[in-house]
């Protein structure tokens, strides 16, 4: 079962198992409406275009859109500031929805809430309940970042990332779509050469509630004398079926194209993913091309011909990987955006980096991915594309002017550096300026 190594300009070259047809009894059939990916033409940071997760509002001005809610002139949205530099890009994004409220005429209430580390240290809880009940009854949610060292040692049940782990499972957020596409402003940031990462555009769809991070059993116990820890790698078919629903749909508005990534060589549970994915495309998606490629392989070909991937579909740990590689091709973790979404109610919204304890506090931190982040809020759960077009272009008219933080600033590229707050208010100044496009 070797696959065997691409070469430019070829396709992946990938071992096919003969398809074993499943029982449909056992395939569930969601309700989830399908899901698109970068519409053409958009701008550089839009991300996917979304067909809409509720039934649509008659007054909504978007029957195609993501939207939680209808189009209205006042929002909720529960603002999630977590730990490191996450209280710093928040202050900035914050600067940049006032400027953009006030510019568009709406207003976006954003009322925080407790996640991570810092509601460890106040509640001794990584998610308290009220964090859980102030999101679920939000029009959305804004989340910066969680962890650092200083809970690193916490128990298991007392560490941030157990918060972000039961966020996401209580609501339903099985769905996380990566976009990891370089910009021209921004291409000699990569640590990769110009002529592998120039024109890179992928989305990577991640399954987020199942695999071995909610496994059961799982846990630390002793044997014949020494400790033994253990999780359970599992999916149904059910689980395995949606977010192939949802990869299709990303792939059939895109280039067409969807890899699916697996260890179907050694795991039984790739085995059930590459025949129900295999399934799902062949039935109802025949016009995406499928190819499947383990994990390892896929790893070592988005550093070595990143541009062969238009839309890759894996599992939660694969993916984990796999998405903070491919968004490390664009140069920087900080200028990426993401969402979490489930079949219905509110989505969140999140940067794709990490808290960076080691430089919380010094104004180094680039808000850009979570200034982007509630650009597809805006997007998808608010109803409110024009506004979010009208973010997407100040981040970049920031990178026109030549603006970098220290993430994206290359030893002679002619670019100001600037900290955190500097670029926060740069693009809001932008915004209070820019004409609001208009979506036709």
């Amino acid at each position: 079962l070797n696959e065997r190594i691409q070469r430019p300009p070829q396709p992946p070259l990938v071992y096919l198992p003969p398809r074993r047809r499943l029982p449909q009894k056992r395939i569930m059939k969601l309700p989830l409406a399908t899901i698109a990916a970068f519409v053409a033409g958009a701008s550089a940071f839009a991300p996917p275009t979304f067909v809409g997760r509720t039934a649509p509002s008659p007054t909504s001005s978007s029957s195609s859109a993501l939207n939680a809610v209808a189009k209205k002139d006042s929002y909720s949205v529960t603002l999630l500031p977590g730990d490191g530099i996450g209280p710093e890009i928040t202050a900035a994004t914050k600067g940049v929805l006032a400027s953009l409220c006030e510019r568009c005429g709406f207003e976006i209430e954003l009322k925080e809430a407790l996640i991570g580390g810092a509601a460890i240290d106040a509640k001794n809880d990584p998610f308290p309940d009220e964090s859980l009940e102030q999101c679920r009854g939000s029009d959305s949610v804004l989340l910066a970042c969680i962890g650092g060292y200083k809970w690193d040692n916490n128990p298991r049940e007392l560490r941030p990332e157990t918060g972000l782990l039961k966020m996401r499972k209580e609501m339903g957020l099985f769905a996380n779509l990566r976009p990891a596409k370089v910009l021209s402003q921004l291409v000699d940031a990569s640590t990769l050469k110009r002529e592998i990462v120039e024109g890179v555009d992928v989305m990577v769809v991640r399954e987020l509630t199942g695999d071995v991070y909610f496994g059961t059993p799982k846990g630390i116990d002793e044997r014949d004398g020494e400790r033994v820890g253990y999780n359970n790698m599992i999916y149904s078919e059910s689980e395995i079926d949606r977010i192939a629903r949802v990869a299709g749909d990303v792939a059939s508005k895109r280039g067409g194209k969807l890899c699916s990534v697996d260890k179907a060589n050694v795991l039984d549970v790739s085995q059930l993913w590459r025949e129900v994915v295999t399934d799902i495309m062949t039935k109802d998606f025949p016009d995406v091309e499928l190819s499947h490629m383990y994990v390892d392989n896929a790893a070592m070909q988005l550093i070595r011909w990143p541009k062969q991937f238009d839309t890759i579909v894996c599992g939660n740990i694969f993916g984990d990987i796999l998405s903070d590689e491919a968004s490390m091709l664009v140069g920087s973790l900080g200028m990426l955006p993401s969402a979490s979404l489930g079949e219905s109610g509110p989505g969140v919204f999140e940067p794709c980096h990490g808290s960076a304890p080691d430089i919380a506090g010094e104004d180094k931190a680039n808000p850009l991915a979570m200034i982007l982040s509630a650009a597809m809020m805006l997007r998808y759960d608010l109803d409110r594309p024009d506004e979010a077009q009208l973010l997407e272009d100040a981040v970049e008219e920031a990178l026109d002017q030549k603006l970098r933080t220290p993430d994206i600033k290359q030893e002679g590229d002619g670019c100001k550096l600037i900290g955190c707050k500097e670029m926060g208010q740069a693009v809001a100044d932008i915004v209070a300026k820019m004409e609001v496009p208009v979506t036709v």
